[in-house]
């Protein structure tokens, strides 16, 4: 890993910022809290870790991405325009009729690998793609986002047993835990206690990092590659509405409407920081 990487990363990861707002016009709702806490991550599976190709997005030996907290998907539209797989003019159509790019992932934007946005579901959908590149002995390996308070739902855990009893090394599961769901601070609302243990009760081979941190990033992403016989997870420390100084933290932004000073303001500190 080079130091060049590294700084070449965060400024993508900052272009992705700036990206997420193209998709929010004045008045339009849209879930920017999730979306920025998660914008490193993303840059970094990207820009640095997958295989993929926008001019063959069909390749079957491609890397799969899986953003499960789908409602944070436009995070994966301002990656997916910085990777070419569509104009970033369309960027500005988010949630519009008729848009490629909608509220949640859909399998008709190029890049998009499912349809999720009803919690709980995209880690089996991505169990069942690992399990598919077994049987089919093909090397890709596929990427999860999750939500911290989706890992609320059981389905989630039913997809956690079943990638341990079948030792798949090639599913990643990345938590996104900024510790806030829509109305307020999880610990208030559905105490998680400790992630990282309760995967490992499972036979996950756990990560955990600073989810801002380019280089614990990438160096989380690289310790995967070395892991054999097993499922791992990256628990992400982040912060809701990174890079927006007056929507960190706040559960208010978790989808909100921004105003045109708020928006002047947020790419502001987005070129500033």
């Amino acid at each position: 890993m080079q130091k060049e990487n590294i700084q070449f990363l965060k400024q993508k990861a900052r272009i992705i910022r700036y990206n997420i707002l193209e998709t929010l016009e004045i008045g339009k709702k849209g879930h920017l809290g999730g979306s920025m806490s998660s914008a490193d991550l993303v840059t970094a599976l990207y820009l640095y870790k997958m295989k993929h190709n926008s001019k063959n997005p069909d390749d079957p030996d491609r890397d799969r991405f899986i953003f499960s907290k789908g409602h944070s998907v436009l995070a994966q539209y301002a990656a997916l325009a910085e990777c070419g797989y569509f104009s970033k003019s369309v960027l500005k159509t988010t949630k519009t009729l008729g848009s490629i790019l909608q509220g949640h992932p859909e399998t008709r934007t190029p890049g998009i690998e499912a349809n999720t946005g009803s919690l709980g579901q995209g880690l089996s959908i991505g169990l069942g793609m690992a399990m598919g590149a077994k049987l089919d002995h093909r090397n890709y390996k596929v990427y999860v986002i999750l939500g911290d308070g989706e890992l609320g739902e059981g389905q989630i855990w039913e997809a956690v047993n079943t990638a341990s009893f079948y030792k798949l090394d090639n599913l990643i599961a990345i938590v996104d835990y900024n510790k806030l769901q829509a109305v307020g601070l999880i610990k208030k609302r559905y105490d998680l206690g400790d992630i990282r243990g309760k995967f490992a009760i499972f036979g996950w081979k756990t990560f955990e990092i600073n989810g801002h941190d380019m280089e614990e990033i990438l160096q989380a992403l690289d310790s995967v590659d070395e892991i054999k016989g097993a499922p791992s997870v990256i628990v992400a420390h982040t912060i809701k509405g990174k890079g927006v100084s007056f929507a960190e933290n706040n559960p208010a932004f978790h989808n909100a409407a921004l105003t045109k000073e708020q928006i002047e303001r947020a790419k502001a500190d987005i070129c500033n920081s």
